[in-house]
């Protein structure tokens, strides 16, 4: 079974590297959600969801970390396999990719744990111990409709929830409340999101105060650009633990690794690997996050300092752009013209949704 499951992976990544036909969309490299998983810890018999899983990259690696860190007794192995795991994807195509890549892992039993559907349109009926997710990154929510004279408009998508803090058509920022919901007290959370759910104001503001108060969010990874199929991409994995309400802040520290600055990789020539993670790993020290040490790329800002920067923007660095200095330390020219790319489509992107806003207006 295993050996049918990693040929089927392979495959899947395969085709995800075929980004004009590919699955390349739903698929997160499987280094940096090791590295997710190694640190997060899942624990046997504990409930897991993803509600935007793609192919089950997340699901994978959580159920090969159980399986390799625990001897599992026959109720926890049953457990595993058909009550741990819940997820959720918009794309009718990628559910089936994911149902059958988590059937030849020895996931399921008679129903799918993957449901096919919009996560964002409704409060969670069920809450989870461990929520691992990279949601889908790209323009605001929107749909299209057909006005009286025949001709297509784009109207904003957004979701009004009563658990949600605010109202918003980004999409990025409702998976992050959505992620908060389905939490139960004390699960754990880590969420892949662009750069702008960092520093957005108005409602990403909103959000940011009240994640920082209701929950300890206590790990943010700045990720390098180049790991993702999709171009242009600037992203990062917030980590966090969902509490039970009280008067004070539950955020302390959070602490901030950069694995970004003067540090390139491409998709094929130089791919992200589990050992380009392990200084991440060592840092994060998941045996007892709250003993941990400064070093050149980690570095600890108070709750007290966060909450008075603008609009309690957490993109925050520290390391200087080796590229800046001098002439003689520039990148090789395909780089510099990498990043210009990413850049443009980067600004591409958020003219798009602009665009798509004063239009709406």
């Amino acid at each position: 079974m295993d050996v049918k499951g990693e040929i089927y992976e392979g495959l899947l990544q395969k085709n995800a590297e075929d980004t004009k036909s590919g699955a390349g969309q739903y698929f997160t490299p499987r280094p940096l959600i090791q590295a997710i998983v190694e640190v997060t810890g899942p624990k046997p018999l504990q409930t897991i969801t993803d509600p935007a899983c793609g192919t089950g990259g997340f699901f994978l690696a959580e159920r090969d970390y159980l399986v390799k860190n625990y001897n599992l007794d026959r109720d926890q192995s049953r457990f595993l396999k058909e009550e741990t795991f819940r997820g959720v994807e918009i794309v009718d195509s990628a559910a089936r990719l994911c149902a059958m890549n988590l059937y030849l892992h020895g996931i399921g039993s008679d129903e799918s744990p993957i449901s096919v559907g919009d996560s964002l349109l409704s409060e969670p009926k069920e809450h989870f111990d461990l929520v691992l997710t990279n949601p889908p990154f790209g323009k605001k929510s929107s749909y299209t409709i057909i006005n009286g004279d025949g001709k297509a408009e784009k109207e904003k998508q957004t979701y009004e929830r009563d658990d949600f803090w605010a109202t918003t058509s980004n999409k990025q920022l409702n998976f992050l409340q959505h992620v908060k919901s389905l939490l139960k007290i004390n699960g754990s959370a880590a969420v892949v999101v662009p750069d702008n759910v960092l520093f957005e104001g108005g409602a990403g503001e909103t959000i940011r105060r009240k994640l920082l108060e209701e929950c300890d969010v206590h790990t943010l990874l700045r990720l390098p650009t180049e790991i993702f199929y999709a171009q242009g991409v600037k992203a990062n994995v917030i980590f966090f633990d969902s509490k039970p309400g009280r008067g004070e802040p539950w955020t302390d520290m959070l602490w901030i690794y950069d694995l970004r600055t003067n540090i390139h990789f491409t998709l094929k020539e130089n791919p992200l690997t589990r050992e380009d993670l392990k200084d991440f790993i060592a840092c994060y020290n998941p045996k007892n996050r709250h003993e941990r040490r400064e070093t050149e790329r980690f570095r600890q800002f108070a709750y007290d300092d966060i909450i008075k920067r603008d609009k309690v923007s957490l993109d925050i660095f520290w390391l200087k752009d080796d590229s800046l200095k001098d002439t003689e330390n520039l990148p090789e020219p395909d780089v510099i013209a990498k990043e210009i790319t990413e850049s443009l489509q980067t600004a591409l992107v958020q003219f798009s949704d602009i665009y798509e806003d004063l239009k709406a207006e």
